[in-house]
C-alpha cells in the first residue's frame, strides 16, 4: 500500500481543487456507516443506483432479473469516493474501475470492498489521465461535476471514455432557487445531512449545460429527479429536475 503522501502527490493537475479533496478526505471514513452522519446520503445513493442499473439494462439489453444483470459490462465510476456506486455495480456483475482524486477515499473504498468480498479495480487518479483507448460500456459521474474548476473538461473526459453504443450517466444538482433552499440551506444548515460548505450553489449545473458538454456524439435517453419524502424518509424519483437529478446518455454507434 502506498503512503498517503505519495498518493496525494501522484495525481495533481489543474482540474482538481485541493480544498475539495481535503473536504472529502474528512468525510470518507463515515460514508459507509448506515447509522452515521451520512445515513440520508446512503439512502439517497441506494435509490439512485437502482435507477442507474435499470437504465443500463434498458440501454444495453441486459437481463435485469438475472442474478448478475451487469455481467461482462465494463464500467468506470469517475469520482467514486468511498465506493458507494462502484460496489453496487460490482455486486450486479459489472467489471468496475473506480477512480478518485482523493487518496483517502480510494483507501476507504479498497478496504470496504475487501470486507465485502467484492473485486473492484480502484485507482487514485483522474479521468484526464486515462487513455482514450480505454473505453467502457458504461461511464458514471455522480456528484462530482459541481466540485471541479473546469466542469466542461470533466464531462468531455467522461464522454470520450464511453464506447460507441455505450452509456454515460451523469448525476448532479441543478442551479435553481429551489436547489439552493433544499440542498444547501436545508441539507447543510438545517437538517445537517452534510457538513456546511459541502456545496457551492454557483457550481451547480443545469441539464442543458450537460447536454452541451457531452457533445453531438451523444443522445440523452432518460432523465429523472430524486426527491426525499420528509415523512417516510424514503427517496423517490420525480419528473422535476429542479434539485437532484440523473441524466442518461447513449453514445451513437458510429462515433
Amino acid at each position: 500500500m502506498l503512503d498517503k503522501s505519495e498518493l496525494s502527490n501522484s495525481v495533481k493537475n489543474d482540474n482538481m481543487s485541493d480544498e475539495e479533496v481535503a473536504r472529502f478526505d474528512k468525510m470518507a471514513e463515515a460514508w459507509w456507516d448506515p447509522n452515521g452522519a451520512y445515513k440520508t446520503a446512503l439512502a439517497f445513493n441506494a435509490a439512485r443506483v437502482k435507477v442507474m442499473q435499470q437504465q443500463i439494462c434498458a440501454t444495453l439489453n441486459c437481463d435485469e432479473q438475472s442474478h448478475q444483470p451487469l455481467a461482462d459490462i465494463r464500467l468506470l465510476d469517475v469520482g467514486c469516493g468511498g465506493g458507494l456506486i462502484s460496489e453496487y455495480m460490482a455486486k450486479a456483475g459489472a467489471q468496475v474501475t473506480g477512480i478518485d482524486a482523493s487518496a483517502t477515499s480510494i483507501e476507504v473504498a479498497k478496504r470496504h470492498a475487501q470486507q465485502s468480498g467484492v473485486k473492484i479495480n480502484y485507482q487514485h487518479m483522474l479521468s484526464s489521465q486515462l487513455d482514450s483507448e480505454q473505453r467502457y460500456d458504461v461511464v458514471i459521474n455522480a456528484e462530482v461535476v459541481e466540485h471541479v474548476p473546469d466542469q466542461a473538461a470533466l464531462i468531455k473526459d467522461c464522454a470520450r471514455l464511453v464506447k460507441p453504443g455505450g452509456v454515460l450517466i451523469l448525476a448532479t444538482l441543478n442551479r435553481t432557487v429551489l436547489s439552493y433552499l433544499i440542498a444547501i440551506v436545508g441539507a447543510e444548515y438545517v437538517m445537517r445531512y452534510l457538513p456546511k460548505g459541502t456545496h457551492s450553489w454557483r457550481k451547480f449545473v443545469k441539464p442543458d449545460e450537460l447536454d452541451h458538454w457531452t457533445g453531438p456524439a451523444f443522445t440523452r435517453t432518460y432523465a429523472t429527479g430524486m426527491r426525499l419524502n420528509p415523512l417516510s424518509q424514503q427517496w423517490k424519483t420525480t419528473s422535476s429536475l429542479a434539485v437532484n437529478y440523473v441524466l442518461v446518455y447513449q453514445r451513437h454507434s458510429s462515433n
